[in-house]
């Protein structure tokens, strides 16, 4: 596939299925599947049922709809699973992406409705519609263009519970190993560098999160008959929060692990209008953004639990809750970041308030191996689809289960790539796909196929 004639042609034969593979986006952006409990999981099962009739129309004979328990016992979501066994001699190639969403939020927060695809200009707005809806496209695009040409076994497998942490994940790799097994794992659940300039994922930020619990008072009191030698909760709990990071903002949590700063950096006025950061307000950290962004720690306080001002009265809160997100560098272990945030909440407890922390989920962080053929396969792949070479990034975000990829497969290459870029705004309000870009991975997708099917 390195001669140009043979490009060109793939080209234009995804040019020609583009229309067709943006409908069937627009489809199952259409379809609210929100795996979050509190939401219906009617439309994640019908989630599934579409993605399985669509990957049917992509030339693999054997499709399934598959679950496997979570660690309750209850089934986890349905996932779907379908396969083309490998010519002799051939690799096989496994395919990721996930057909659930997140919770569409406040619906006045979107500028078109969350789940009816709207084109504004070259991007595609809804809940999915990148993260990761367009994931399955780009596969279900890859495997339409190469048609009877694809020279590889491909195994694609669309998981319908990643947005609610993948509960069953680890289950559903040990009971259909088998069916799963794989010499190279594409994971297309990540991002591009910025529009016109693909990326390749060569770091990923593990996760902990969990709760912090302060107790001051047994029940509330008159704040008027007690205040003043009686802190409530809510100061005491913004105190212990205050010390989580230094006077530059850098995590001052002890033993957490730092990564070597990355190669490339991405400049303050593309962070700042990326993440809609406002006039005035400073960076926080140390060393250069990519490397506060990829290389370090990162802890956030991403709700707490207290008394609504509207329910107010003047009593001393007894207690507060904060959830906490702590993204870790690769390198570092999560049960023993868990460990040190545990040890320094009960090392800074004001006033000697009774503070509990309590782990929840947990993930472990990913880190590429050097420029293997597979590697070497994507950038040529994607260097040829954008016209220009990639661009090797980490991303702040977790992908957990990529962990778990690499434990039961220990012998598959593992490329981690994605369709969004940093005007997408995965999980917020008015998410989006670039739909010229999204036809460019589809073009690099089918090559890389091509490509490890000429060997590795």
């Amino acid at each position: 596939m390195t001669n140009e004639t043979q490009v060109d042609a793939l080209r234009e034969r995804v040019t020609q299925l583009f229309p067709a593979l943006q409908s069937d986006l627009e489809a199952l952006v259409r379809i609210p599947s929100v795996s979050a409990a509190a939401f219906d999981q009617v439309h994640v099962a019908a989630s599934a049922q579409a993605v399985a009739d669509l990957l049917r129309t992509a030339g693999l004979p054997d499709v399934q709809i598959l679950q496997a328990p979570r660690p309750d016992g209850v089934l986890g979501a349905p996932a779907v699973v379908a396969r083309r066994p490998a010519p002799a001699g051939a690799p096989t190639v496994l395919l990721y992406a996930h057909h659930d969403v997140q919770p569409p939020g406040d619906d006045a927060a979107w500028e078109t409705p969350p789940f009816e695809p709207t084109l504004v200009g070259e991007r595609l707005y809804g809940r999915g519609a990148a993260d990761d809806k367009a994931g399955i496209a780009a596969h279900l695009g890859a495997l339409r263009a190469l048609g009877e040409d694809l020279a590889v076994g491909v195994t694609v497998f669309v998981e319908g519970e990643e947005e609610d942490g993948s509960p069953s994940f680890r289950a559903f790799l040990e009971q259909y190993r088998d069916l799963l097994a794989a010499d190279v794992i594409v994971v297309a659940d990540s991002s591009n560098w910025k529009v016109g300039v693909p990326a390749l994922t060569t770091s990923l930020r593990g996760l902990v999160d969990g709760y912090l619990d302060v107790e001051v008072l047994g029940h509330a009191v008159h704040s008027g008959m007690f205040g003043g030698p009686v802190l409530d909760a809510l100061t005491v709990l913004s105190r212990l929060v205050a010390t989580f990071h230094d006077d530059a903002g850098d995590v001052a949590v002890e033993g957490l692990v730092t990564a070597a700063e990355p190669e490339v950096d991405y400049d303050e006025a593309s962070f700042r209008a990326d993440s809609s950061l406002l006039d005035g307000v400073e960076l926080a950290g140390t060393g250069s953004i990519a490397g506060r962004l990829w290389s370090k720690p990162a802890l956030s306080v991403i709700g707490i639990d207290a008394t609504p001002t509207a329910r107010a009265s003047n009593t001393i809160t007894p207690s507060a809750r904060a959830k906490l997100s702590l993204r870790l560098a690769p390198g570092q272990d999560p049960a023993a970041a868990a460990e040190a945030l545990g040890a320094h909440v009960a090392k800074h407890a004001p006033f000697g308030a009774r503070v509990t922390w309590t782990t929840k989920e947990t993930g472990k962080p990913f880190l590429a191996p050097g420029d293997t053929p597979a590697m070497q396969a994507a950038r040529w792949a994607f260097a040829t689809a954008w016209g220009t070479d990639p661009v090797d990034v980490g991303v702040g975000g977790s992908i957990p289960f990529i962990a778990d990829l690499l434990e039961v497969f220990p012998g598959a290459a593992i490329l981690v790539t994605g369709v969004e870029d940093p005007d997408s705004r995965a999980h917020g309000a008015n998410e989006s796909v670039h739909l010229g870009e999204l036809q460019k991975v589809v073009l690099a997708e089918a090559l890389l196929l091509t490509k490890v099917a000429e060997g590795l």
